[in-house]
């Protein structure tokens, strides 16, 4: 492996040797060591709102193993909000240990509180929110994942970060809700092409969603872009056999780990793309690594280890 500075590093990788595709890896997961990855890119500018409309506490949504709600709880500590989680699924039983993701988000002074999955799934419905913050006070209001209007500039800045380091032909990333990839769309405005790797099942309903962020934002939708839906390994925090044995061979040979939720899919997906021949002959192609290893605590404590 060729380190290109301590952010970028070439993958020597056959397949993309083979189909002459230059392979770069972006290490977002190691830009900000305590707030790391895309998360922090998208809090970057709701933190200052939520500062400059004067709230000091944070309220959002999450599953119990989310890398949200532990950037969330995280950027509180760091930048002096009071956090509140709510957190999808029962509460655990008073006697049973939380697990480490929720744990660390309690160390960082979140307050947890559990919705059962009916009430959750009214999470973005405004009378329900209105409700949460009738039940806890004023707060600044987080989406599930952190996507918003005010989280695509954070993740733009990335595609000129990268530029300065090295020209491109394509940008790749993981998709859960689709905001950091509106958010490379921005930055990208047209040029270059972007791929986004869908880590959850049926993901074709990403590309609307990425449409509105951008149209939101910028008032128009790209089409230097496109959702691949078939590296999902089953649905979100879905995996197999398969999935985790590339990542523990993608470590051994690169000395980078992957999470199982979205950074492996992804780099299992951009191999296979380029092995399909999706990308040109004499590519140069970057896939981001937007961090999520905190999920690897949890899912050790479920799994065992990845050995």
């Amino acid at each position: 492996m060729r380190y290109l500075n301590a952010f970028l590093q070439e993958l020597d990788e056959p397949v993309a040797a083979a189909h002459g595709v230059r392979l770069l890896l972006w290490r977002d997961d190691l830009l900000n060591p305590k707030l790391p990855g895309n998360k922090a890119r998208k809090l970057k500018y709701n933190l200052a709102a939520a500062r400059q409309q004067g709230h000091d506490t944070l309220l959002t949504f999450g599953g119990a193993y989310s890398n949200h709600i532990a950037a969330v709880a995280t950027a509180g500590r760091l930048f002096g909000f009071e956090t509140i989680g709510l957190i999808r699924g029962d509460a655990p039983a008073a006697e049973a240990p939380l697990n480490p993701t929720l744990a660390q988000a309690a160390a960082d002074g979140m307050a947890l509180h559990y919705l059962d999955r009916s009430s959750y799934r009214r999470r973005n419905e405004a009378d329900f929110v209105a409700e949460q913050l009738a039940r806890f006070g004023p707060a600044y209001v987080l989406p599930e994942g952190g996507t918003n209007a005010l989280a695509l500039p954070g993740c733009a800045e990335l595609v000129a970060e990268i530029r300065q380091h090295t020209p491109f032909d394509a940008l790749a990333v993981a998709v859960g809700t689709g905001g950091t990839l509106a958010g490379l769309l921005t930055g990208l405005a047209g040029q270059q092409h972007a791929v986004g790797v869908a880590a959850l099942k049926n993901g074709s309903f990403l590309r609307a969603e990425v449409d509105a962020l951008t149209q939101a934002a910028t008032g128009q939708a790209y089409a230097n872009y496109s959702v691949q839906t078939d590296y999902h390994f089953g649905g979100y925090a879905n995996y197999s056999t398969e999935l985790m044995v590339f990542i523990r061979q993608f470590r051994e040979r690169h000395g980078i780990l992957l999470d199982p939720i979205y950074t492996g899919k992804l780099l299992f997906g951009v191999l296979d793309l380029i092995r399909q021949g999706y990308f040109k002959q004499g590519s140069t192609v970057v896939a981001i690594h937007t961090g999520g290893l905190q999920a690897w605590a949890g899912w050790e404590a479920r799994f065992g280890p990845l050995g």
